[in-house]
């Protein structure tokens, strides 16, 4: 896939009338859970859907800002907030326009407003020219020395279904500038279990486990 994933694609997926899209699982997903110690103070969540990774930290103590594009994505999580009794912040917000977020100062300050970045499933939506946008972004909103954890589709997943295959190497060379690879590791993306057999067996689809340190002013 050369060009970014349309967005209708996503806001029909939360609709009432279409079946859970696969990636919306009940629950945060494992590669963040296995991680969580290492996240603290203002995140945001890039990509939230409908909020189950934002709320797990918003439960750990985190303040959270999750984003999402799909409308219904947002309110289904400001539903699941308001529910639970657990604060968070959801905002209706294209990724692609990072760069150009000075009133992320309502929620935290506004250039590097954030101490850690999420995403999953987000980074592999994206063509290679809207990956670089959205990169810039991310180094928009993130303090320096700060880090973004990513999880995305493999090139190790078999087959064409789902979203674009990342080769490993594509994380390193997008993120040479203004970052520092901290680690690419194997993982699995949790899917719902009614896709188990769409992708991969042996506990989803194969994945990379990014983390990713903004370099230092």
């Amino acid at each position: 896939m050369s060009d970014s994933v349309p967005f209708s694609r996503f806001e029909t997926a939360y609709s009432a009338e279409a079946p859970q899209p696969p990636w919306d699982i009940p629950g945060p997903q494992k590669a963040f859970v296995d991680v969580a110690n290492q996240i603290q103070g203002r995140l945001l969540d890039s990509g939230c859907g409908t909020g189950e990774n934002a709320l797990y930290f918003a439960s750990r103590g985190c303040t959270v800002t999750g984003i999402d594009l799909a409308q219904a994505a947002i309110h289904i999580a400001k539903e699941k907030s308001r529910e639970r009794g657990i604060p968070a912040t959801f905002l209706v917000k294209d990724g692609l326009t990072l760069s150009d977020w000075d009133e992320a100062s309502a929620h935290a300050s506004a250039h590097g407003a954030f101490d850690n970045i999420i995403d999953s499933g987000v980074f592999h939506v994206f063509s290679d020219e809207d990956a670089k946008q959205y990169i810039a972004g991310l180094a928009h909103v993130l303090k320096p020395g700060g880090r973004l954890f990513l999880i995305c589709f493999s090139d190790a997943e078999p087959g064409t279904h789902g979203p674009r295959r990342i080769p490993k190497q594509m994380l390193y060379d997008r993120f040479r500038d203004g970052w520092r690879v901290e680690s690419v590791a194997e993982s699995r993306y949790n899917v719902r279990p009614e896709y188990g057999d769409t992708y991969s067996g042996g506990g989803g689809p194969k994945a990379w486990f990014a983390v990713v340190q903004r370099a230092g002013d």
